[in-house]
């Protein structure tokens, strides 16, 4: 297994990549004239201006350029980029679903700007606007390789307006250069930019990106030349205090708690590249609320990280490892315990700093330190938790990266174990992608430490794949050493030796009016306990046939295969007091699936999949469906049902699982909106009830009031109430 490994290390090192062949660029000027941010060009310096145009499609066809054509314009100052854009339209049913910051581009008319200031093909910043001059900014990491670099929770300050005409829309932006991070003197950057019509069912980009690849991946870009080199970031210090007003009440343990809580954060720019966070008593009652699983599975569900001071360069902390089963550092960790009955709860953050970001074009540095509140009722002992991260940028777009992890009892507990004191994690991980994104690969070897440490304890793995027009495969190993231990990562599970593979195909029809592509995908996942004599205890084949169609709806069918080895007694219902289904047994069984989603950009739309078969030794149906109306651009109501009945022979229970889910948000207006989810689980006994109002009285200073109402299913009983009014200001010092 070894030699397996050591090949795969050399062909992803030795792998000969190669460059892009087009070139596209355009000038950016220096000006000195004060620019009116109105959304209308109608200063004179626009008519000079460079421009970046002749869109390309991307979808329904990536080889014609766009039916409706988009003109953008750029000059800068010393202080601020500007930009300004003319997007042509069929019509003027322009679809606005919300008002609210940070809106979804796919189901929008949009345009949006992507910056790779240190041109290097793995990281960039984006920014967007629609016709209604409503903003978006993210953070793209890894390449934008997948949806997992994508991160929308960054905010940064800047402004930008739009106005609407005749058949187009006009929209100017202006942000600082202090929103941007760069190398002094640089003058060049890498630029792509893309939009999305929905009135002639379009998609279209700058740079021409292939179907079969992201259309945010950063491996198809251009290049913007500035007329006069940069000069140094001058990033303000930002202070951003917070006060929460809190009463909350704990019906189960009746108790309750009225208070106000004191905070805050502070952001420093360190050099042109560097940040350090800071928070103190840091309060995230106003992060939108998790949304509930069923969970049918033996093992735990990771949720997206949410948290504002997680967020940034979150990719040199968080994309270690294999993201599904061996991930050593999993933000989410932090500020989240075990009581007494092993049931999670929140454990207070004290405090702590972050460090991250460039070096320089080939070199990023991440350090973290966050330390966590002792809990002597509930047998939680304080603890520091550390990362130390550093990458290193070889040939065009792949990296190597060094981590080490340290989570560490401060402090002595009468209740705390010797072996608790401390867990370490060791690793080094080498991730490949190639100029045209074809290649992907990585390659990574961890090693944990803790108390009472034996031999092994490692954590290694190996993937490569390559995605081309009309074949995609890729082929992961992982092997998790049964001792390998990561208190501050998600490890679903350990002692498995796993193989995944993937084979795809896929057909783009020239004469099909509806038909955008069809394709059918072979997938199984195989996996082995080194603990049990390499005994196979998973096998899951799939067999994937999917449509997507020119009015950008979407079709698939399946079906899955699936063998499993239970080690332990295992209840899917979790019935309390239910006889669970035997252990040390072997299961077969199979399944189809079916589903369908429409046009996410209608009024109105939906999806809906359904399962059929049999389930470990008993049945399975379950049903999933969402549906959202659009009441442009003020609202968005929303609902999604999902049913598990699952039917098991006597003794063992069976069970009708319901989730549901209604959504509703409203934007008053560009800075005041309101969201309410309620979610019903009978499976986790909970009815929830989160509502959020929020108010941006300035930029990015928000006003919230957020009520939360939790009650049992059984008996409709009360479990916890809370409710928050949050203030937080951003200060520029």
């Amino acid at each position: 297994m070894t030699k397996v490994f050591c090949a795969l290390a050399l062909f992803l090192c030795s792998l000969n990549v190669f460059g892009q062949n087009i070139n596209k660029s355009f000038t950016v000027k220096k000006i000195s004239e004060t620019v009116t941010i109105d959304g209308a060009l109608d200063e004179a310096f626009w008519e000079n201006s460079d421009s970046a145009d002749n869109f390309q499609q991307y979808f329904p066809a990536d080889n014609v350029l766009a039916e409706q054509t988009t003109e953008l314009k750029m000059f800068y100052d010393e202080t601020t980029l500007y930009i300004g854009m003319v997007v042509k339209g069929a019509g003027n049913d322009w679809v606005i679903p919300s008002l609210k910051r940070d809106f979804r581009a796919g189901g929008s008319d949009s345009v949006t700007l992507m910056f790779d200031t240190f041109n290097d093909g793995t990281n960039a910043f984006l920014f967007g606007i629609n016709p209604y001059g409503v903003r978006r900014e993210a953070l793209i990491s890894n390449g934008g390789k997948d949806l997992r670099g994508f991160t929308t929770s960054w905010d940064v300050k800047w402004k930008g307006d739009a106005k609407i005409y005749d058949n187009y829309y006009t929209a100017e932006m202006a942000i600082p250069l202090t929103s941007f991070k760069f190398k002094e003197g640089t003058t060049k950057w890498r630029f792509q930019s893309y939009r999305f019509d929905n009135q002639t069912n379009e998609r279209s980009v700058w740079y021409p990106v292939p179907q079969n690849q992201f259309i945010f991946s950063l491996a198809f870009m251009g290049d913007m030349n500035f007329e006069e080199p940069l000069g140094k970031s001058r990033t303000p210090m930002a202070l951003i205090p917070y006060v929460n007003a809190i009463s909350e009440k704990d019906h189960v343990l009746d108790n309750g708690a009225n208070g106000v809580k004191v905070g805050g954060d502070a952001k420093i720019s360190i050099g042109n590249g560097m940040n350090l966070d800071i928070t103190v008593n840091p309060d995230f009652s106003n992060v939108e609320v998790d949304n509930i699983v069923t969970n049918l599975t033996r093992f735990e569900i990771g949720l997206p990280e949410r948290r504002q001071f997680f967020i940034d360069n979150s990719d040199l902390f968080g994309s270690f490892g294999g993201a599904r089963d061996a991930n050593p550092f999993f933000s989410r960790r932090i500020g989240i315990a075990r009581d007494t009955a092993e049931n999670s709860i929140e454990n207070r953050i004290l405090g702590g700093i972050r460090l991250s970001g460039k070096l320089n074009k080939d070199w990023r540095l991440g350090f973290l330190s966050i330390q966590t509140d002792e809990d002597e009722e509930n047998k939680i002992a304080s603890n520091n938790n550390t990362m130390f991260a550093i990458q290193k940028r070889v040939f065009s777009r792949s990296n190597i990266n060094l981590f080490l992890i340290n989570r560490q009892t401060v402090g002595d507990y009468d209740f705390s174990e010797p072996q608790d004191t401390y867990n370490r994690v060791l690793g080094i991980d080498y991730n490949l992608a190639s100029s045209d994104n074809k290649w992907q690969g990585k390659y990574y070897v961890h090693k944990s430490f803790q108390p009472g440490d034996k031999l092994g304890n490692y954590s290694f793995g190996a993937n490569l794949g390559r995605n081309t027009r009309n074949f995609t495969t890729f082929t992961d190993l992982a092997y998790i050493d049964e001792d390998f231990t990561s208190d501050l990562g998600f490890i679903r599970r350990t002692d498995i030796f796993k193989w995944v593979t993937s084979l795809q195909g896929t057909i783009w029809p020239k004469n099909s009016e509806s038909i955008n592509r069809y394709g059918l995908e072979i997938f199984p996942i195989i996996t082995w306990r080194p603990g049990l004599d390499y005994k196979k205890t998973d096998q899951e084949i799939r067999a994937i046939y999917s449509m997507e169609f020119k009015n950008q709806s979407q079709f698939a069918a399946g079906f899955i295969n699936q063998f499993v080895f239970l080690a332990s007694d295992f209840d899917p219902t979790n019935t309390e007091g239910g006889t669970p289904l035997p252990g040390d047994q072997n299961y077969h069984f199979n399944n189809v699936s079916a589903n369908y989603q429409s046009n996410r950009a209608q009024k109105f739309s939906y999806g809906a999949e359904a399962t059929i078969g049999r389930f470990f030794n008993g049945k399975r149906f379950s049903l999933r469906s969402q549906m959202n109306l659009r009441i442009q651009p003020k609202a968005i109501i929303g609902l999604s049902v999902n049913y598990d009945k699952l039917t098991f022979p006597d003794p063992y229970p069976s069970a009708d699982l319901w989730l549901i889910s209604p959504r509703l948000e409203i934007t008053f207006s560009k800075s005041v909106f309101w969201n309410t989810l309620i979610q019903y689980s009978n499976q986790q006994d909970n009815l929830g009830i989160n509502s959020r109002l929020q108010w941006r009285f300035a930029p990015l200073s928000d006003l919230f009031i957020v009520y939360n109402d939790n009650y049992f299913v059984d008996g409709f009983s009360p479990r916890f109430r809370s409710i928050n009014l949050k203030f937080t200001y951003w200060l520029n010092i």
